[in-house]
């Protein structure tokens, strides 16, 4: 395994090795959107990005900020070592369902109950993410939730040779 070489961030941009372990909640203002089958499911511009070492930032909305019935609960759980038991979601909008595409935590640890009422979307299970008018990249690998802009530099974590940072 290599040792990561962080990006140097320019100016209006953040290196997530600046990242803390444990990670960080920070209060967003920037306007977020997810779409799916074409229609906007979620929009809003106070969310929570969740900062941690190597990893791009993953954005919680607001349950209040998502589309009436968007969210349909389904089975099955996992757990993060710093946010506690997270419960899914398929994401809907009209015929296009994104399976297991957004998650919650409806009994987050210490430290991180601002996250409750609040969901996190898998950029790469919708159509597209937005944050302030930029499309997102999802997190490579297909597992983490981060949101990849221009705004943020790695390497990332997820990418091929990142196993085991």
């Amino acid at each position: 395994m290599s040792r990561p070489r962080p990006q140097r961030p320019g100016p209006g941009q953040e290196s997530v090795w600046d990242y803390p372990r444990p990670p960080a909640v920070d209060a967003s203002r920037e306007s977020v959107e997810v779409w799916l089958g074409g229609q906007r499911v979620a929009a809003s511009t106070r969310t929570l990005r969740v900062l941690e070492t190597s990893h791009p930032p993953t954005y919680y909305l607001p349950l209040a900020d998502v589309a009436p019935g968007a969210l349909r609960p389904v089975d099955g759980t996992t757990f993060c070592e710093w946010k506690g038991e997270a419960a899914y979601f398929d994401l809907v909008a009209g015929d296009a369902v994104a399976p297991r595409a957004a998650w919650t935590y409806p009994h987050p640890t210490r430290g991180f109950e601002v996250l409750l009422d609040h969901v996190a979307v898998m950029p790469g299970a919708v159509e597209r993410c937005v944050v302030d008018d930029e499309v997102v990249q999802p997190q490579a690998g297909g597992f983490y939730g981060g949101w990849v802009t221009s705004r943020v530099v790695g390497p990332f974590k997820g990418e091929p040779g990142t196993w085991g940072w």
